[in-house]
């Protein structure tokens, strides 16, 4: 069995939204911890949160769970930011990791059968790059071998990890995550999820 970690990204601002969406409620938990308790649940050796704006009131929502919280202090720079932050943490922490699992705070519906299967399909294939696949979009949850650790700390920008699938394409592994499509932005899409 690899020792696989997992990074949850929820630093961002949610401007959109216009309020902290990792405190939005959905089936009795907030965003934020619906994601944590997924990524415990799941064979994932260790859960690092990348928390950034409003990470005053969202650390306490987490505090009390077996995970390593970080804060992003250039979190208005991007995704990658949170995403390097995430690695370096994982570096300093000395767990030798074999991949991580890079995933958002706010795709509620993920679940932790989806980190199973990316670590399954890796496990088997060895891949550098195992990914969601949903509505033409290849994107994450998506796990990334540890010899492409380095090439994640040096991707800018709010593009987050898709500059590396890119580059990677030919050799990036899909599975069919079809509840990976929903996301909250917006007021709408979180009523949409409320009343789906």
């Amino acid at each position: 069995m690899k020792d696989i970690g997992l990074i949850i990204l929820a630093a961002g601002k949610a401007s959109r939204m216009g309020k902290p969406k990792q405190l939005l409620i959905y089936q009795g938990s907030s965003l934020i911890s619906l994601a944590v308790k997924v990524g415990l649940n799941s064979i994932c050796e260790s859960v690092v949160v990348v928390l950034g704006a409003y990470a005053e009131i969202i650390k306490p929502e987490i505090n009390n769970l077996p995970i390593q919280i970080i804060e992003n202090p250039d979190w208005e720079t991007g995704m990658s930011s949170s995403i390097r932050a995430g690695i370096n943490s994982i570096n300093q922490s000395n767990l030798n990791l074999d991949a991580v699992i890079i995933a958002l705070a706010d795709q509620p519906l993920i679940s932790e059968a989806v980190f199973n299967q990316l670590i399954s399909k890796y496990q088997d294939t060895k891949n550098k790059i195992i990914a969601s696949a949903y509505d033409d979009v290849v994107g994450v949850p998506a796990l990334f071998d540890k010899s492409i650790f380095s090439e994640l700390m040096d991707i800018e920008g709010d593009r987050g990890a898709k500059a590396l699938m890119r580059k990677y394409q030919d050799e990036v592994l899909t599975i069919p995550v079809a509840e990976a499509a929903i996301d909250i932005d917006t007021q709408d899409d979180y009523q949409k999820l409320l009343n789906a």
